[in-house]
C-alpha cells in the first residue's frame, strides 16, 4: 500500500484521507438539510400547499405564520438534539462505522416522509424531525470517528473536513434549489428534498470499506485489529505492522490508557465528575459551551433565513445571494483546514470571534440606522455578511468540530461528545424557532446580540480552552490532568519524556526511521496517576 505523503517526517496512508472524506458525507447530509429549507420556504408550490392563504390557490395571499415557519425549520433541530444523545450509546455498542450506517437509514426514512407530504405541513415537519434523528447521531459519531482514527499530525485537517462538507452540502442545496425553483408543481421542492437520499447511501456504503476506530477496538481488547487499523491509516502493510516501530508505539500508548481507563466507571454521571484530577466535568461543560457558542455566532441566521433576510432588503434574486454566501462559506473553509492545522486551536478561535463580532456590528448598524432598501446599504449588508462568513468558515466552523473529537478521554468520549453536540442542536432549535419572532421585534438589531456572543466566545476560549494540536488523544487527556498546565500556557506543554512539542515531532520521526526513541513514557505516567489515586 505505502504512504501517500509524509507530515513531520511520519507517513500518512491514502486510507487516512479516504476515511476523512467518506465519513465527512455525514457533514454533507447535515449541510444539505440545513441549506435546502431556506429556499424551499419561498417556493411557490410549497407556499400554496403548506402556508396560510387568505384565498385558497392565490399565491399573493399565502404566507407562513411565525409559529408554523419556526416549527418547519426548527423541528429538525429537536430531532438532532435527541439523535445526538442516542448516538453515543449507539456508537459505543455497534462501533463507529455500523452506527453511521444505521443512522443513515433513519435519515432516509425522514426524507421519504417529507416528499410524500401533500397538504399537511405537520407531516413535512415530522419528516424533518425524523431526519434530524439521523443527522444528530451522525454529528456526534463522525467527528469522534475521524479524531480517533486520524494520525495526530493531520488530525485537525482531517476532522475539519466534516465542516468542509457541511459547507459543501449547503452550497449544493442552494444550487439545486435555484435549478428547480421554476419547475411546475411540487417537483420544485420535492426534487430538492428527494435528492437528499443519495448522500446517506454514499456514506453507508463507503464507510464499510474504511477501518474501524482503533480506540474503539482497543476498548474491546481487540488489539490485533486495532494494530491493523493504525497501520492502514499510516500506509503500512498488514505484514509489516507487527514490526513497525511507529505503529507499535501508537498501539502501546492506546493500550496503556485503555487498560488504565477500563478500571474507571464511565457512565453518564462520570461526564460531570469534578475534583477527579482529570477535569472530566470541566471538559464536558467546556465542550457544551463551545458548541452552544458556535450556534450563537449567528451563522445559521444567514443559512436558515438568508433568502428571507435578503428579500427584505430589496434584493431582487435572493437565491443568487444565498449561493454567494454559500460559495464564500465553502471556499473559505479550505483556508480553515490550513489555519486550524498551522496555528493550532486557540489563536484562530480568539481572533475569529473578534473578527466575526466586528462585521456583525457593521451588518446590524447598516440595517438599523439606514434604509435597508437603499442599494448602497443593501450592498454593505451583503459584504459584511460575506466577511463574517469568511471568518466563521476559517475558524469557529471547523475548529469546534475538531475540538469535540479530541478534547475528551476515550472512556467517556462518546457520551461527552454527545452532550456537547446536543447543546449545539438545542441552540440550533432555539435560534431556528425564535428568530422570526425576534426579527419581527427588533429587526436587524439582532446582529448586535450575535456580535456580543462572538466576543463572549473569544473570552471563553482564552480563559478555558487548552491547546490540543500536534499531540495524541491520550496526551491531550494528560495535558488536562496536569495541574501545572493552564489554558494560556498549554501551547508549550508536552507529554512526559519530551522536552516540548518539537521534541515530540523529532522522536516520532526517529520511530519512523527505526531509530532509538523514548518509549513507555506515557505508560509510566498513567501508572503514577493510578498510584496517586490509590
Amino acid at each position: 500500500m505505502g504512504a501517500l505523503f509524509y507530515v513531520q517526517g511520519v507517513p500518512i496512508g491514502p486510507v487516512a484521507v479516504a476515511l476523512a472524506l467518506v465519513a465527512s458525507m455525514g457533514g454533507f447530509i447535515f449541510g444539505y438539510d440545513t441549506g435546502q429549507i431556506s429556499d424551499i420556504l419561498i417556493m411557490d408550490d410549497f407556499l400554496l400547499r403548506f402556508a396560510q392563504c387568505g384565498t385558497p390557490g392565490d399565491l399573493a395571499t399565502c404566507a407562513f405564520s411565525t409559529v408554523r415557519e419556526g416549527l418547519i425549520v426548527g423541528l429538525l433541530s429537536i430531532g438532532t438534539l435527541c439523535g445526538a444523545i442516542i448516538g453515543a450509546p449507539t456508537a459505543d455498542f455497534l462501533g463507529r462505522r455500523r452506527a453511521m450506517v444505521s443512522e443513515c437509514m433513519v435519515f432516509i426514512v425522514g426524507v421519504i416522509i417529507q416528499i410524500t407530504s401533500t397538504t399537511s405541513w405537520v407531516q413535512f415537519a415530522i419528516g424533518r424531525l425524523v431526519s434530524g434523528f439521523g443527522v444528530g447521531a451522525l454529528s456526534a459519531a463522525v467527528p469522534m470517528y475521524q479524531a480517533e482514527t486520524a494520525p495526530p499530525q493531520i488530525r485537525g485537517t482531517l476532522t475539519a473536513t466534516y465542516q468542509l462538507f457541511i459547507t459543501f452540502g449547503i452550497l449544493v442545496a442552494y444550487c439545486i434549489s435555484i435549478g428547480t425553483r421554476n419547475v411546475d408543481g411540487s417537483g420544485s421542492w420535492r426534487a430538492v428534498v428527494g435528492i437528499g437520499i443519495a448522500w446517506p447511501l454514499i456514506l453507508s456504503i463507503g464507510i464499510l470499506f474504511m477501518p474501524e476506530s482503533p480506540r474503539w477496538l482497543a476498548k474491546r481488547e481487540r488489539y490485533d485489529e486495532a494494530m491493523i487499523s493504525l497501520a492502514r491509516v499510516r500506509g503500512v502493510s498488514r505484514a509489516d505492522a507487527p514490526n513497525h516501530m511507529l505503529v507499535q508505539k501508537e498501539l502501546e500508548e492506546i493500550r496503556s490508557v485503555e487498560e488504565y481507563e477500563r478500571k474507571i466507571k464511565a457512565g453518564w454521571l462520570e461526564c460531570f465528575r469534578f475534583g477527579d484530577g482529570r477535569k472530566t466535568g470541566y471538559r464536558t461543560l467546556l465542550g457544551m459551551a463551545l458548541q452552544s457558542l458556535q450556534q450563537l455566532t449567528g451563522a445559521n441566521y444567514f443559512f436558515y433565513y438568508g433568502a428571507t433576510v435578503f428579500q427584505s432588503v430589496g434584493i431582487s434574486d435572493s437565491y443568487v445571494t444565498q449561493i454567494i454566501l454559500g460559495a464564500v462559506n465553502f471556499g473559505c473553509t479550505f483556508g480553515g483546514l490550513y489555519v486550524m492545522e498551522r496555528f493550532g486551536r486557540r489563536y484562530p478561535l480568539i481572533i475569529g470571534g473578534v473578527w466575526q463580532a466586528i462585521w456583525l456590528f457593521v451588518f446590524a448598524s447598516a440595517g438599523s440606522a439606514g434604509n435597508p432598501n437603499d442599494k448602497s446599504i443593501g450592498t454593505l449588508m451583503i459584504v459584511s455578511a460575506c466577511l463574517f462568513i469568511l471568518g466563521y468558515a476559517m475558524t469557529w466552523a471547523p475548529g469546534i468540530w475538531i475540538l469535540i473529537g479530541e478534547t475528551f478521554p476515550t472512556r467517556s468520549r462518546a457520551k461527552q461528545g454527545a452532550l456537547a453536540t446536543a447543546s449545539n442542536w438545542l441552540w440550533n432549535f432555539l435560534l431556528a424557532f425564535f428568530t422570526p419572532f425576534i426579527v419581527r421585534a427588533i429587526g436587524f438589531k439582532y446582529g448586535y446580540i450575535f456580535g456580543a456572543c462572538n466576543l463572549l466566545g473569544a473570552a471563553v476560549v482564552f480563559l478555558f480552552l487548552y491547546e490540543s494540536s500536534d499531540i495524541s488523544l491520550e496526551a491531550v487527556d494528560q495535558m488536562y490532568s496536569d495541574p501545572a498546565c493552564k489554558p494560556w500556557t498549554s501551547r508549550q506543554w508536552a507529554p512526559p519524556g519530551y522536552a516540548n512539542r518539537t521534541d515530540l515531532i523529532q522522536q516520532s520521526r526517529a520511530a519512523e526511521g527505526h531509530k532509538p526513541l523514548a518509549s513507555g513514557a506515557l505508560e509510566e505516567s498513567q501508572m503514577e496517576t493510578a498510584e496517586r489515586k490509590v
